[in-house]
C-alpha cells in the first residue's frame, strides 16, 4: 500500500514535467515573434501585429476543439496512458517539422495541430489524479501539476532567447521537438498507472461500443453542477494567461527598451512567482472548508487586476516589471482551484469529460485574446505609438479579472446556499 501510494505521486511528478514541456512548445512563437529572421521566414513584418497573434491563436482554437472532441474518446477508447504516449509523440513530430512550413499559411495550420495534440492533456491529468486521490486531498497534485505551466514558461523564455541568439530560429524548433520524445515517451512508460477501470464503465470492444461509452461520457459531463459558470470562469481565466504570455516578451523589449537576454531572463521572473503561487494555491485548499474555495477567485483576481494596472502605469521599466511579477503570483494562487473545483462537482467517470468542456470552452474564448490584444496593440500604436499600444493591450486583461471576480462571487454564494440547506436537512 506504501509503494502504491508513492508511486502515484511519481505519476503526478510525470504529469508535472509533461505540462512545464508542452508549454514550452506554446510559447516558443512569442519569442520568435521578436526576431526578424523568423518573421522573414513567415513572410510577416515586425509591425503585422494582428497576424503574429494568430499564431497563438491558431494553437488555441486546435487545442479547445480538441478537448472537446478527443478527451471522451481519449477517456473511453485509449484511456489515460496510451492518450499520453500518443500526444506526446504527435506534438513532438509537429513542433520538430515546424521550420519545414516555409509560409504563413502552413506554419499556421502547424499550429492549429499542434493545440490539436496537446488538447486532451489536463482532462487526462485531472482523471489521473481523481483516480488516484480522493476530494480532500487534490490540492497538492493538483497544485503540483498546474505547477509546470509557469516552469514551462519561466523556463521557456530565455532558453528559447538563449537557442535564437545563440544559434538560430529554427534550432528552437528542432531542440523542442526532440525534448518531448526523449523526456516525455519514458516518463509515461515509467511511471502512469491508472486502476483497471478508469471510466467507471467496461472497456469498448469495438469502435461502435466506444462511441456509445463517449456519448454516456459527455451527457454525464453536462451535468456537472455549475458546468457553464467554471467556464465561463476559466475562459477570463486563461485569457489573462495567453495574452500576457504572448506578449510578455514583445512588451518588455519593445515597450519597456530591454535587449533580447534580458527581455529572457525578466519574461522569466513572472513565471516562478506562478510556480510558487500554485503551491501556496494548492496548500491553501487542502486546509480551508470546500465553500471558501471560491474565496481565491476572488482575492486573486483583484490582485492580478491591481497589479497590471500598477505595471502598466508606472514610469521605471524595473518597477513595472516588479508588479507584473505579483500579478503573475495572485494569478498562479487562482490555478489549481479550477480542477479542483471540477474534481469536486463532477462524477469520477464524468471528470475528463467535464474537464475537456470546460477547458476546450474557455481555451476557445481565451485563445482569441492574443489575437485581440495583437490587434489592439497594432491600431494604437499606429497613432500613439509603441508605448500606448501595449498599454492598451495590457490595460484588456484588467478586464477578465472582473469577469474572473464575478464568477468567484457567484460560486461562493451558491456553494454557501447548497451547504445551509443541507445542513438543514440533516437538522
Amino acid at each position: 500500500m506504501k509503494d502504491s501510494r508513492s508511486l502515484r505521486w511519481w505519476g503526478v511528478v510525470t504529469l508535472f514535467v509533461i505540462v512545464a514541456i508542452s508549454y514550452v512548445d506554446r510559447i516558443n512563437i512569442s519569442v520568435l515573434i521578436t526576431d526578424r529572421d523568423f518573421l522573414s521566414h513567415i513572410g510577416l513584418t515586425p509591425d503585422d501585429r494582428t497576424r503574429q497573434g494568430l499564431l497563438a491563436t491558431a494553437f488555441m482554437v486546435g487545442y479547445g476543439v480538441s478537448s472537446f472532441v478527443l478527451t471522451p474518446f481519449c477517456a473511453a477508447l485509449f484511456g489515460v496512458r496510451r492518450s499520453l504516449f500518443g500526444g506526446l509523440l504527435l506534438w513532438g513530430v509537429v513542433t520538430f517539422l515546424s521550420p519545414a512550413m516555409s509560409s504563413y499559411g502552413l506554419l499556421l495550420a502547424s499550429r492549429v495541430l499542434l493545440g490539436v495534440s496537446e488538447g486532451p492533456l489536463f482532462s487526462l491529468a485531472g482523471s489521473y489524479i481523481k483516480a488516484h486521490f480522493e476530494s480532500r486531498e487534490n490540492g497538492k497534485p493538483n497544485s503540483l501539476v498546474n505547477m509546470g505551466t509557469g516552469l514551462g514558461l519561466a523556463v521557456g523564455y530565455p532558453f528559447v532567447g538563449y537557442l535564437v541568439v545563440g544559434h538560430n530560429w529554427d534550432t528552437s524548433f528542432h531542440v523542442l521537438g526532440l525534448i518531448n520524445v526523449l523526456l516525455g515517451l519514458p516518463l509515461v512508460w515509467a511511471f502512469i498507472r491508472m486502476p483497471k477501470v478508469e471510466t467507471g464503465m467496461p472497456k469498448p470492444q469495438s469502435v461502435g461500443e466506444a462511441v456509445g461509452q463517449v456519448g454516456q461520457i459527455v451527457r454525464g459531463a453536462m451535468h456537472t453542477r455549475y458546468l457553464w459558470l467554471i467556464t465561463i470562469l476559466t475562459a477570463a481565466f486563461l485569457s489573462y494567461l495567453w495574452g500576457s504570455s504572448n506578449w510578455l516578451p514583445a512588451y518588455l523589449k519593445e515597450s519597456r527598451g530591454f535587449s533580447m537576454r534580458e527581455m529572457g531572463w525578466l519574461a522569466s521572473l513572472p513565471q516562478y512567482a506562478s510556480v510558487a503561487a500554485v503551491f501556496v494555491g494548492g496548500m491553501i485548499i487542502d486546509r480551508i472548508a470546500r465553500r471558501q474555495v471560491p474565496l481565491i477567485f476572488v482575492f486573486g483576481s483583484i490582485g492580478v487586476a491591481a497589479a497590471v494596472w500598477l505595471a502598466i502605469h508606472m514610469e521605471d521599466r524595473y518597477a513595472a516589471a516588479y508588479c507584473l511579477i505579483a500579478a503573475n503570483f495572485c494569478w498562479g494562487l487562482m490555478s489549481p482551484a479550477i480542477p479542483s473545483t471540477v474534481q469536486y462537482c463532477a462524477r469520477p467517470e464524468h471528470v475528463a469529460s467535464a474537464y475537456g468542456v470546460v477547458n476546450g470552452a474557455g481555451s476557445l474564448v481565451a485563445g482569441f485574446m492574443p489575437a485581440i490584444m495583437g490587434a489592439v496593440i497594432g491600431a494604437l500604436s499606429a497613432h500613439g505609438g509603441v508605448g500606448a499600444g501595449f498599454f492598451a493591450g495590457f490595460a484588456a486583461l484588467i478586464g477578465t479579472q472582473v469577469i474572473v471576480m464575478l464568477c468567484g462571487i457567484v460560486l461562493w454564494v451558491r456553494e454557501r446556499g447548497a451547504t445551509t440547506s443541507s445542513y438543514k436537512r440533516s437538522a
